[in-house]
């Protein structure tokens, strides 16, 4: 997930309280892209168009908070399942590729507005609204969702929503594409069998701020024997980046908010984080149609310098990152504090970032192509076959 701009402002579209809009604000950004005829058009042609009234229909029997956070909870995790069903064969798929991951994303919107606009016959402090809609976020991503058999290799995948709507509303993002194809699967390593577990996190500042990856990943790292976290990268190709900076470089995100600064988590950290996923064994193997690449580029301010300077061949000692290989966006942060959490966990595991080529759409303006269809579809069978080589090597 690579920056198209750098905004030098922080950009505030709504009033916040507690990291959301307070009840009776306007509805957030992402929330009002719901309006445009592309979104209407993503849900009715999956088949998704009916999630958001169902919720708003359980919601108007509710007539206690233990009651809303328990029908939040399982619309939540029903969303989730289905959208994994769905990409995986088990559900029909409608005028949409099975794979898509958009209907998942503005199914979730739906839910939130829905859950935002609500009025409950009892008081519900905006401090609660907001917990239930944190709640709604954790179940239909799939984070709180993670279980591994016992006995068995685990290898633990992350993707993200679609971003840069803006530009263009169609677009979807073959990272989550890809954890939604990939929850729950096996594949066969030369260890024996390996479940992979996945989840999809949000494109907003905001939520890495306030520890969402750290919340989720704390308590299955120490478990795990392998974990990648993944998003859209560079335009015709994979990427395993090998050094991850601590900076944000200031684009903007979903919320049209913007962050320049060093990335924030709690107590000492180093500018820069390093993979240990087995690099030169997935560079080497022939995993799909597009060209692999142990990416090794970052930007840093040398020490004792002043200005920022491109390092191809990864950082100088004493440096201040400017930008990983994954850049300075999400992918890059993701991907930072999952190693940093990895490193400060003592774990001896396999775990890094991988760039997926663009999703690209061919010349149609529809909500969808052949070409996108098969890109999205050549993308996740390449995913899949990146961490099988990684775990073949690994395990």
């Amino acid at each position: 997930m690579r920056a198209a701009w750098v905004p030098a402002v922080i950009v505030a579209a709504v009033t916040w309280v507690g990291g959301v809009p307070a009840h009776g604000a306007t509805a957030t950004v992402e929330e009002q892209r719901l309006d445009r005829p592309v979104p209407r058009e993503i849900l009715r042609l999956s088949g998704f168009d009916e999630v958001t009234a169902r919720f708003a229909d359980a919601l108007r029997g509710v007539r206690s908070r233990d009651a809303a956070e328990r029908v939040v909870a399982r619309h939540g995790e029903r969303l989730w399942r289905r959208a994994v069903d769905r990409a995986q064969g088990r559900g029909p798929a409608d005028g949409l590729s099975r794979e898509d991951d958009r209907p998942l994303y503005w199914a979730r919107l739906g839910m939130t507005r829905a859950l935002r606009e609500w009025r409950p016959p009892f008081p519900l402090s905006d401090a609660a609204r907001n917990r239930l809609i944190e709640r709604l976020e954790v179940a239909s991503r799939g984070e709180d969702s993670i279980r591994f058999p016992a006995g068995v290799r685990k290898i633990l995948v992350t993707g993200f929503d679609p971003f840069t709507l803006d530009r263009d509303v169609r677009i979807g993002n073959p990272s989550g594409a890809s954890a939604l194809a990939l929850d729950g699967t096996w594949i066969t390593t030369a260890a024996g069998p390996a479940r992979i577990e996945a989840a999809v996190f949000p494109v907003r500042w905001r939520d890495f701020t306030d520890g969402t990856l750290e919340r989720t990943l704390r308590p299955h790292l120490p478990h795990v024997d392998m974990f990648t976290t993944v998003s859209q990268g560079r335009v015709g190709r994979f990427d395993v980046e090998r050094y991850n900076g601590a900076w944000r470089g200031g684009a903007l995100d979903n919320e049209n908010v913007s962050r320049l600064e060093t990335i924030p988590v709690h107590g000492p950290q180093p500018q820069w984080t390093v993979t240990t996923l087995p690099y030169k064994d997935i560079v080497a193997a022939p995993t799909g149609r597009f060209p692999v690449y142990d990416n090794t580029q970052v930007t840093e301010i040398p020490a004792g310098g002043t200005e920022p300077v491109v390092r191809p061949d990864g950082p100088t000692e004493g440096s201040t990152a400017r930008a990983g290989g994954g850049g300075d966006y999400l992918s890059n942060e993701i991907a930072y504090r999952a190693t940093l959490l990895r490193d400060r966990l003592g774990l001896d595991i396999p775990g890094g970032h991988l760039h997926t080529p663009v999703l690209e759409f061919g010349q149609s303006e529809a909500v969808t192509d052949p070409q996108f269809e098969q890109n999205r579809r050549d993308i996740i069978a390449q995913v899949r076959a990146v961490i099988r080589v990684a775990a073949d090597a690994s395990f």
